[in-house]
């Protein structure tokens, strides 16, 4: 009988050869997956959200199972492929609209009319109102809002990786950047898409309650359709314990009303809008001006 160790020898040696093999490839692949991340563009921003992928999937189920179920029709998987579709291997600072245009025909949602409710520098009180007055939406309440909310994202030009350093600054580096692009993107959807009576939360406690230069003055006003949206109301808040520095007579809620009347939209104003002022209460409700 032929003696098997020469043979068992061969094979334990094979598979060492394998291993040693495997394991050198891993090396190799390891030092140029860190050389090429080094070489991705720096910029002033923050990175790439970690985990976004996972993040954008989980949010969507959670979003079209729980928050609206109406939506469980949505495919999260194509919906995640084509957001990051929209910006990976692609210069961060050539950013289009054309770009998300994709990801945008994968989430057809209608905000029923009288629902919709912008902000300007009022995100978290905004957001505790729509909370309670679960029927309102918020952008941030939409589906696409509801999955980019406070994720940053970017790649670049000839990568398949993305970008986990850092992303282009709006104004540091540059102002078309795939987020910017996708806010502003989504905000003139929204405005567009609202109809019947629309509400704004602003910021009483800084001089200029209505910033002309912000998401809400720039993009969404300029996009209410006015033959969709017949009125817009405006709730200008004041910070407890803070001094109030605008109001619905201030200079700049005035230079709202005039854009509004331009557009044919009536307008109102109301300061301290009850509502609202009870959630800060709720929060806050030592304060003297919730007597």
């Amino acid at each position: 009988m032929a003696d098997p160790r020469p043979k068992k020898a061969k094979i334990c040696l094979c598979m060492f050869l394998c291993l040693l093999a495997a394991g050198v490839i891993a090396v190799v692949v390891g030092i140029r997956m860190r050389r090429h991340s080094s070489q991705l563009m720096k910029w002033n921003g923050t990175g790439s959200t970690a985990h976004f992928q996972e993040i954008v999937l989980e949010r969507c189920y959670n979003y079209t199972q729980l928050v609206q179920p109406a939506l469980r029709d949505r495919d999260c998987q194509k919906i995640r492929e084509a957001f990051r579709n929209a910006f990976i291997s692609k210069d961060p600072c050539s950013a289009t609209e054309e770009d998300y245009h994709p990801l945008m025909k994968l989430v057809n949602q209608t905000v029923p009319c009288d629902k919709t409710v912008f902000w300007s520098k009022t995100k978290k009180l905004a957001h505790q109102y729509t909370k309670v007055q679960r029927e309102m939406f918020t952008l941030e309440d939409t589906l696409l809002g509801y999955i980019a909310d406070d994720l940053s994202w970017c790649g670049d030009a000839g990568s398949h990786e993305m970008n986990y350093q850092s992303c282009p600054h709006w104004k540091k580096d540059c102002s078309n950047n795939f987020v910017s692009v996708f806010w502003g993107l989504l905000s003139k959807r929204f405005a567009a898409n609202a109809c019947g009576v629309v509400q704004v939360v602003l910021n009483g406690s800084i001089s200029n309650a209505f910033d002309g230069k912000s998401t809400f003055g720039r993009v969404e006003v300029h996009n209410l359709n006015p033959m969709k949206v017949h009125t817009l109301q405006a709730w200008v808040i004041h910070d407890l314990g803070k001094f109030p520095s605008d109001s619905c007579s201030g200079s700049s809620i005035n230079d709202l009303s005039w854009i509004m009347k331009q557009r044919n939209i009536k307008f109102t104003c109301q300061d301290n809008y009850s509502s609202v002022k009870f959630l800060q209460c709720v929060k806050k409700p030592e304060d003297s001006s919730c007597r």
